[in-house]
């Protein structure tokens, strides 16, 4: 009897830990298609990351505070209203082929992703014993790594399906022609972005009568309270401030290995009908690794081992992505996922190690420096412009580089002191 109340909970989270990664990589297929729809060059396309991942910032803060006034449970269903209105404005966005529409209706889903990232987590930490907590936040992020492999595909089979006919076809209409056919193109988006509308709103109403318990915000903190109680600001932690650098150099390359895969295999000759496919298989290697790491951390390797690792194979696959050519380039770029995917569990608990009562602090910094996917695929989309999709891999490497600092020596800063 008394399992039962707590595998509803469990299995509520889990659904909205699936919601977090179909709407997020859903970006993956809208920057080729809208790059085609609305006639954009590679920069102005990638500010549909950019719209998407900046309200982490922007919102990172009202969004603790808004939980602190509807609590936890409550803001769940506000967080999923806000995406549904998000996904709402792509209907007048599609209708008028407007662009900024478009990137409005991203910045909703953020500021709305933003808040459900905010409540959500605890919940993970909260719901059975500690000693299970990996466990529990391992298969959130299965969770979340499925919805990411099959979102490209859903919203590719509906919306590309015909890209690379449209795209050679609108070469030989004159301006009046053209403007019917992206017309007929942006028209496409309604249908899925509707029934996603629908789906989140239907979880919205679900949640607010779910059985969730409110999460008690004086939730116990990890961490030895003791080793820093001499600490008055959360400036006195270097170790967490470098590493909320390094997360958002982290999620930067993370998105840029998911979002730039498709349009760098119709620049590599394969056809974006077969392209479409290519940000799945990014998020499958991510998911291979991710289940590497349950089995294998602690009990072969560390955390730290474990970015160590994650830093060279990420540079190796940059390089030999960057000195080869066709699907074996194409191939190495989607491993990048596999380079990625122990990043985020090895430099999140290694930031707030210690941290004492100032873990929350520390917890919202890293939570707005996921800010990193909305500024370095901005960059990468730049440099594409500049020289071309593949030279422009070459932001990766110094991020990685930064992450293998962090893993050898970056995340033991202002320890050594306080230990002697």
């Amino acid at each position: 009897m008394a399992a039962k109340p707590g595998l509803n909970p469990l299995i509520i989270i889990g659904v909205l830990f699936f919601v977090f990664g179909f709407v997020t990589w859903l970006s993956a297929v809208l920057i080729p298609y809208l790059q085609l729809a609305c006639e954009l060059n590679n920069f102005q396309s990638y500010l549909v990351a950019f719209a998407f991942y900046i309200s982490y910032f922007l919102m990172g803060i009202p969004s603790g505070r808004l939980l602190k006034k509807t609590g936890f449970k409550n803001g769940l269903s506000i967080g999923l209203v806000l995406v549904a209105a998000g996904s709402l404005l792509f209907i007048p966005a599609a209708l008028a082929r407007y662009y900024p529409l478009f990137l409005l209706g991203l910045f909703v889903q953020g500021a709305g992703l933003t808040v459900l990232q905010t409540a959500s987590n605890p919940y993970v930490a909260i719901l059975g014993p500690k000693e299970s907590a990996a466990r529990r936040i391992s298969f959130m992020g299965i969770c979340n790594g499925i919805a990411g492999a099959l979102a490209p595909v859903i919203l590719g089979a509906v919306i590309l399906t015909d890209a690379d006919a449209v795209k050679n076809k609108l070469t030989s209409l004159n301006p009046s022609q053209k403007v019917v056919e992206l017309d007929a193109l942006a028209a496409k988006v309604i249908v899925p972005y509707l029934v996603i509308t629908l789906i989140l709103a239907v979880l919205a109403i679900a949640i607010r009568f779910s059985s969730l318990p409110e999460v008690n915000e004086e939730i116990e903190e990890d961490g030895d309270v003791t080793e820093y109680q001499t600490k008055t600001s959360i400036l006195q932690f270097p170790h967490l401030l470098l590493g909320v650098l390094i997360l958002f150099l982290y999620t930067g390359v993370e998105v840029i290995a998911g979002n730039s895969i498709i349009g760098y295999g119709a620049f590599q000759g394969v056809p974006i009908t077969v392209a479409k496919f290519f940000t799945s298989f990014t998020l499958i290697s991510m998911l291979a690794g991710y289940l590497i790491g349950i089995v294998c951390i602690p009990r072969f390797f560390s955390q730290q081992t474990a970015l160590k690792i994650s830093a060279v194979l990420g540079i190796l696959f940059a390089v030999i992505a960057i000195f080869t050519s066709g699907i074996i380039s194409v191939v190495f770029v989607a491993l990048l996922g596999l380079a990625n995917s122990l990043m985020w569990p090895s430099i999140w608990p290694l930031a707030i190690a210690g941290l004492g009562r100032f873990t929350k602090v520390g917890s919202s910094l890293l939570v707005m420096a996921i800010s990193g996917a909305a500024l370095i695929p901005l960059l990468y989309g730049y440099l594409t412009d500049h020289f071309n999709p593949q030279q422009a891999y070459w932001i990766v490497i110094p991020c990685y580089l930064a992450i293998g600092y962090y893993a050898i020596a970056g995340h033991k800063l202002g320890k050594q002191k306080v230990n002697k």
